[in-house]
């Protein structure tokens, strides 16, 4: 289990759920920051709780490598489509997922993973979303969603396996 305390020593994301802002560190020192939408209902790890889970993760895969900004994927695949302001406005209650996909995985038995706190299983991503949604505040059903262009530029920033804190 990975201790709630430990800081890695290279590069890693901080979710920060009370700034609503994802902080991409190195060591203790922070790199650069976005805003960030967690959970609408909270904080919280049961499998359909729509809450955002608490504690340390890793990037268990990105997905979007190369597909344009504001690219719509349903099940973690391209649709084809590409959001724009007509698209957003056929559906604007969708939970819409653009752009890039961060794939989070727990690191702690019990809390984050496994059983029915499995934050893999509950498909738990860093994401982007379209520019009317609000960020700053607690919306999401779960995932953190980001703008499209700082989804994509943090995507290029992280590799596969990168620690996420969120807390």
């Amino acid at each position: 289990m990975v201790s709630a305390h430990s800081t890695p020593a290279g590069p890693w994301l901080h979710v920060d759920v009370g700034a609503q802002q994802v902080r991409l560190m190195h060591g203790d020192e922070p790199r650069q920051s976005w805003p960030a939408s967690t959970a609408a209902a909270g904080l919280g790890e049961q499998n359909g709780s729509l809450q955002t889970p608490r504690g340390w993760h890793y990037v268990r895969a990105k997905i979007g490598q190369g597909m344009p900004a504001g690219a719509v994927f349903r099940g973690r695949r391209w649709t084809g489509e590409i959001c724009d302001a007509s698209l957003y406005a056929q559906s604007p209650d969708r939970d819409w997922i653009l752009s890039r996909i961060l794939w989070l995985c727990g690191l702690e038995p019990g809390l984050n993973r496994l059983g029915n706190v499995d934050t893999m299983r509950r498909y738990i991503y860093l994401h982007g979303c379209p520019d009317p949604v609000p960020l700053g505040e607690p919306l999401s059903k779960g995932c953190v969603r980001m703008r499209n262009d700082d989804i994509v530029a943090l995507y290029d920033r992280v590799p596969p396996g990168t620690r996420v804190l969120i807390r």
